[in-house]
């Protein structure tokens, strides 16, 4: 049974203080590492790129993205009109994206100077679980 992405809804709190962000409903128990990317433009579309058997996390941290994952079918020869699901992360949300394991991602900023955090359930180097896919590889 494919296990579908999920969006965890982040919250916010304004008072005379200011603006507090939140994602109470996000469990971090899983998480061994944490890095963050930043595509060159708003042109760019960094993908198809993905994991067999790690999991990640991701959450807009500064402007937003359009982020499309597919589940893959055959990881040799996965077919080409899979379906997609589309996700747009914002900052200003705290919505954190739990992409499971089997996915694939494409990454596009929709903001210039935007930055993507993103989490994984694996150390670097712990598991050799990386797969990339030409960007045109996939049909719209």
């Amino acid at each position: 049974m494919k296990v579908l992405p999920q969006l965890i809804k982040g919250k916010s709190h304004t008072d005379d203080r200011g603006v507090l962000q939140f994602n109470n409903d996000f469990n971090a128990s899983g998480v061994k590492r944490i890095y963050s990317i930043q595509n060159r433009d708003t042109e760019f579309v960094r993908g198809w790129q993905g994991h067999k058997i790690e999991q990640r996390w991701f959450s807009a941290v500064q402007g937003s993205f359009k982020i499309f994952l597919i589940a893959i079918d055959d990881w040799v020869t996965p077919s080409t009109d899979l379906e997609q699901y589309h996700y747009v992360l914002d900052a200003q949300s705290m919505d954190i994206l739990h992409v499971p394991a089997g996915y694939v991602s494409s990454i596009q900023a929709l903001e210039e100077s935007s930055k993507l955090l993103l989490l994984s359930d694996y150390l670097l180097g712990e598991i050799a679980d990386e797969y990339r896919y030409d960007i045109n590889y996939f049909k719209k």
